[in-house]
């Protein structure tokens, strides 16, 4: 048997008609953000449509994947309110769950009926083939859908049309119910009409939650994450010379769907924001799905002790470089070069990891020190012998570095030709020192460059 959920768009903040969900009509504004909320439904299944005002989710064959019927509803009941949604209601079939939903929590004597119960009992307006008939049906002596349902068939046939029957069949379960399901789609924009005008950059994170939830809704239907997205946003008013609209880039070092992760660095990030101007309008979007596999669950460990789940080191990389800055968070990344002071580079840690480049070959044989220098430093010589606390023992080498020779950016290190031995003496231990090749004829120097532990 179908397991229903109903959820009721939140309405249009502009509008004038807090009836509207009796009478059927969605205003465009509202269409858009119902749109939006069947996205982020579609993570829990394929089976989403809109109807009136309403998400509608056909759950039944999801229920086990998300731990049961119970732990479904808590979970959207969590989400829901964020979203703006202003009510929820399960029942076997959609236009029952829809009517409940419009009907709000149940009497007490009814909470613990039967879900046809508490259907018998909802208001005429629960129903929209029944609203359109209102004055008539209340004429009648009808104030509920099992008042309706009671009067003969064939004069109700007459008087309100096929329509109505239909619909109340539906409802009940005793007429199959058909509908077009809604599309994931490639792209993810979502727009938000802000309840008041906002003037700090901080506060439109009210707003940013729930655009952020509806994006990693969407992004779990594609079982994809999001390396960028961007939020833009409208000003009511501003000064002349700027624009009326602004944006904020956000890029993260690897493809996530993590709504609070994402929500603590769009708010690092607008810590940094001064508007220029009242902001009325917020928006989302996101064009660049990326494959994501989510991670499984921890392992138990001993007896009922489970690993603490927490920010993993890409995602605090991010957070402290929206806080501190970029340049100010930095990671070594290898390269691909046989010149010791050139096989690392440190870039900011929130770049992505394609930066990251293949480690040059060791030399065979030979070991490598623990600690380089800065720069190289250069050691006497004495009797063609280099010194450092006295003469230096050569123990192996020479290892030969040709390399450099493309070199062309300022600030890179320029050509080497350098032989590089490992020394020893008794006052200053294992030494890492290099000669370097010069022309014949020309006295060449010893350098220091690295330190053995």
């Amino acid at each position: 048997m179908p397991y229903w959920l109903a959820l009721i768009a939140p309405p249009c903040p502009s509008s004038p008609e807090p009836g509207r969900a009796a009478a059927g009509a969605v205003p465009a504004h509202d269409l858009a953000q119902q749109q939006a909320i069947g996205c982020w439904a579609l993570q829990y299944t394929p089976r989403v449509t809109l109807l009136d005002e309403a998400v509608l989710m056909d759950v039944q064959a999801s229920l086990r994947l998300f731990g049961g019927a119970r732990a479904l509803c808590r979970r959207v009941a969590q989400e829901a309110p964020v979203l703006g949604c202003v009510a929820l209601a399960r029942a076997p079939t959609a236009r029952a769950a829809l009517a409940l939903a419009r009907s709000g929590s149940p009497a007490p004597a009814l909470a613990r009926a039967g879900w046809r119960a508490r259907l018998d009992a909802a208001p005429l307006a629960a129903l929209t083939a029944a609203a359109e008939h209102l004055p008539l049906l209340e004429r009648l002596g009808c104030r509920t859908l099992g008042e309706v349902r009671a009067l003969p068939r064939a004069g109700l046939a007459r008087r309100c049309g096929a329509a109505l029957l239909e619909a109340l069949d539906q409802a009940y379960g005793e007429r199959p119910e058909s509908f077009e399901w809604l599309c994931c789609p490639e792209t993810f924009e979502a727009w938000l009409e802000l309840p008041g005008r906002v003037e700090s950059a901080p506060a439109l994170m009210f707003g940013a939650r729930r655009l952020l939830l509806q994006m990693c809704g969407w992004l779990a239907a594609r079982h994809a994450g999001v390396r960028r997205f961007v939020l833009c946003w409208r000003h009511d008013f501003h000064r002349s010379g700027v624009d009326d609209a602004g944006e904020l880039e956000v890029r993260l070092g690897e493809p996530t769907r993590e709504p609070e992760h994402l929500a603590r660095l769009l708010g690092e990030l607008l810590a940094h924001v001064t508007l220029p101007g009242p902001v009325g309008e917020l928006g989302l979007r996101a064009d660049a799905p990326e494959p994501l596999q989510p991670a499984g669950p921890a392992l138990p460990l001993t007896a009922g002790r489970q690993v603490r789940e927490g920010e993993t080191l890409a995602q605090l990389l991010e957070r402290l470089s929206a806080r501190l800055g970029a340049e100010r968070v930095r990671r070594p990344v290898l390269c691909s070069d046989h010149r010791p002071e050139a096989m690392q580079r440190w870039v900011p840690a929130a770049v992505a990891g394609a930066a990251a480049g293949s480690v040059a070959a060791l030399p065979a044989g030979l070991p490598q020190p623990g600690w380089l220098l800065p720069q190289p430093q250069p050691l006497a010589t004495r009797q063609n012998r280099p010194q450092h606390h006295g003469p230096l023992q050569l123990l192996a080498g020479p290892h030969r570095v040709e390399a450099g020779w493309w070199a062309v950016t300022p600030g890179e290190p320029g050509r080497a030709g350098r032989d590089y031995f490992v020394a020893w003496n008794e006052r200053a231990g294992l030494l890492w020192i290099y000669r370097e090749r010069v022309p014949a004829g020309t006295a060449a120097g010893w350098f220091l460059h690295g330190v053995f532990g």
